[in-house]
């Protein structure tokens, strides 16, 4: 975990300590496609693509460029206020030190990180050994 200034890295152990985490039950995927899709978890819609996190089971092919399967999401299930720093940074390294890749998304109150379905266990594991709790959803 990064260093940070004591009053940071005390408030960051207690969201650590307190947080919750959920794990969606069906894989993701994540896709590029020509246009957003309604149903989808997350449209990212930049100048150069449309990404869309979607629940791979209801992709069609037609509405796909490329395609990368296999993904499991998990939500920080905590209100993340704006201020707090080094929250995605903590979650981020410790995965990244078990060679575990993420995807993240933020929405407006929380935190949402995408792990290969192979790497779920482990990555359960890091975050429990920051002080998450996991529940399934």
């Amino acid at each position: 975990m990064p260093e940070q200034s004591g009053n940071s890295r005390k408030g960051l152990e207690a969201y650590f300590k307190n947080g919750k985490i959920s794990v969606r039950k069906d894989p993701f995927a994540v896709v590029r496609s020509a246009k957003p899709l309604p149903g989808a978890f997350a449209n990212i819609v930049d100048r150069h693509e449309v990404t869309v996190i979607i629940e791979q089971q209801r992709i069609a092919a037609e509405d796909a460029l490329a395609i990368e399967p296999g993904w499991r999401l998990i939500t920080f299930d905590m209100v993340l206020p704006f201020d707090l720093t080094g929250f995605l940074a903590a979650v981020a390294s410790s995965l990244a030190e078990a060679g575990i890749a993420i995807m993240a998304i933020s929405s407006f109150s929380t935190d949402h990180i995408l792990v290969k379905d192979k790497d779920l266990s482990l990555a359960l594991d890091r975050l429990r050994g920051l002080g998450f709790s996991v529940t399934n959803s």
